[in-house]
């Protein structure tokens, strides 16, 4: 087993969504407070000993929940066709999105944590 560092940062967010496809009450249109949990792995840390500045990797996360928050993520792309908006799909797309931002040859985003509710968690990993 390869060692590496990580790092997590948590951001949090208010969306509306509704399940295309889904027989029960998550077909209707209805709401969550989301909290997301993001990892950073690499084996290797800068010059000043930072996998990744916290302040970078937050700033990215912060552009991707203000695309989602207080929206009807349905409506939104990819999640308006081409993706169901379910917990999955939005760790799916939050890890992609956050790499595309932040990802280099030292660093990436390999574990997304969505939270629809403190009991109710979906992840998307990687590697």
């Amino acid at each position: 087993m390869s060692s590496f560092f990580e790092v997590m940062i948590e951001r949090n967010f208010s969306s509306a969504h509704q399940l295309r496809g889904y027989k029960g009450k998550c077909e209707n249109l209805h709401g969550h407070n989301y909290k997301i949990e993001i990892f950073a792995k690499g084996a290797e840390l800068n010059n000043i000993g930072l996998l990744i500045d916290f302040g970078d990797l937050k700033k990215a996360a912060d552009e991707v929940v203000n695309y989602l928050d207080h929206r009807n993520i349905n409506e939104l792309p990819p999640f308006d066709e081409e993706l169901n908006p379910s917990a999955e799909n939005l760790a799916y797309f939050i890890l992609e999105y956050l790499n595309s931002r932040i990802a280099d040859e030292r660093v990436c985003v390999h574990k997304v944590r969505c939270y629809e509710t403190p009991t109710s968690v979906a992840t998307y990993q990687i590697g």
